[in-house]
């Protein structure tokens, strides 16, 4: 599990790092208005972009166990820790459901 956890946050860190540069590569490769030698350069340098620091690399993951599926976004939690720390107090203004 520490592995994930590890690796996604590298992965955050990469994007973070690169998301600035990727994004003037990407305007000035689909700008239509320069020219073609520019928007191909712009290209290529977008293509030698790690592939670790794209944004769809990063997947939300539980801060406890590392587990990827069904996670909170608001408590970056994955839903059975979530109903355990709720059951017993430990995430304030959680309440269980009673209708």
């Amino acid at each position: 599990m520490r592995g994930r956890i590890i690796r996604d946050i590298k992965a955050r860190r990469a994007v973070a790092k690169m998301e600035m540069p990727r994004t003037i590569w990407r305007y000035l490769a689909r700008n239509t208005t320069l020219e073609p030698q520019i928007r191909m350069q712009a290209q290529l340098a977008l293509s030698r972009v790690p592939r670790e620091a794209s944004p769809s690399a990063i997947k939300n993951r539980c801060i406890v166990t590392g587990r990827g599926r069904g996670v909170f976004n608001q408590w970056k939690m994955c839903r059975y820790e979530f109903r355990m720390r709720a059951l017993n107090g430990d995430l304030p203004g959680v309440d269980k459901g009673m209708w």
